[in-house]
């Protein structure tokens, strides 16, 4: 396999001598295998099925494409466009713009190429086992059952457990982009990969479809994208830096993306912003109540009820 070399990737502000691959064609079907079918296409109006119908022919045919991105660290001008629509949450009142979630439909050619680059990453950037969001195998069961453990281990040794529950509100949508790049860099990602990913941020630009109609265009200048496939991972490696230096002073730290427990032997009070959290026996975590005593009763009761 061709490597091209890339010096760059800036960690400590060290520069590091790295190598980056040549796409391949089995990483181009490995992709194409993890697209799922009939999902709303983006303003390209071409699903992924077209490729799956072409066989080889669509690998061959991406797998030159996709390298040409990568040596050039520019995409096609047409995937910077998406079409922006709002999901009901299925909670709260209908009419609070609150209570709805917005999701980009994005070209599904773009999404393929995402995917290669989220493979990459993931075998590159190591995420810590106290994140249970986006992560293969792991899913909410885990974090809730992590977090039941430890309080039900806590009470056997009498010993008395705080636990610190963090839900940051549109955390998605906020991410500022130097920051993304700053721990990218932080990660050890190399420097081609950073700027490959920040070309897929550049001039983007959306237009709202609604009942009504549709909006006139407008670029997207901060938070990560809503509908991307590789967005997830971008996201668990920023929480993870960010949080690196708290599983220091709190090594019982947990995360599912951004909902953080943060588990200590230290009381007090915790004050955010110049105001008392407010300290409760019973706490909704991740859709299941996790309860001081360490019984499950109130969660018990909740399913029999139904």
């Amino acid at each position: 396999m061709r490597k091209t070399r890339e010096r760059g990737g800036q960690r400590g502000g060290e520069i590091v001598d790295q190598e980056v691959q040549k796409i391949s064609k089995v990483e181009v079907r490995e992709a194409l295998k993890r697209m799922k079918n009939g999902k709303a296409v983006g303003p390209d109006d071409i699903p992924v099925e077209v490729w799956r119908c072409l066989g080889e022919k669509a690998v061959d045919f991406l797998t030159r494409f996709f390298n040409k991105i990568l040596e050039s660290e520019r995409m096609s001008d047409e995937w910077r466009s998406s079409v922006l629509v709002s999901i009901f949450k299925n909670k709260g009142d209908v009419q609070s713009c609150s209570n709805y979630r917005g999701i980009k439909l994005m070209s599904h050619t773009m999404k393929v190429w995402e995917r290669v680059v989220e493979a990459r990453l993931r075998r590159k950037v190591q995420i810590s086992e106290h994140q249970f969001g986006f992560m293969p195998r792991k899913s909410t069961t885990d974090a809730i059952f992590a977090l039941r453990v430890l309080v039900e281990k806590y009470r056997e040794g009498q010993k008395v457990l705080h636990c610190v529950f963090v839900d940051l509100e549109k955390a998605y949508d906020r991410v500022p982009r130097e920051e993304l790049w700053y721990y990218m860099r932080k990660s050890g990602v190399a420097e081609k990969y950073v700027r490959v990913v920040q070309d897929m941020y550049e001039d983007s630009k959306t237009v709202v479809r609604c009942a009504v109609g549709v909006t006139n265009g407008f670029k997207v200048k901060v938070g990560l994208h809503q509908g991307s496939v590789l967005s997830p991972f971008l996201f668990t490696m920023v929480m993870e830096r960010l949080t690196d230096e708290v599983r220091q002073e709190a090594p019982w730290t947990m995360m599912f993306a951004d909902d953080i427990v943060i588990c200590g032997e230290a009381g007090g009070k915790v004050k955010m912003q110049g105001v008392e959290v407010v300290k409760v026996d019973d706490f909704k975590y991740l859709g299941s109540t996790i309860q001081s005593n360490g019984q499950c009763r109130i969660e018990v009761k909740k399913r029999v009820q139904g």
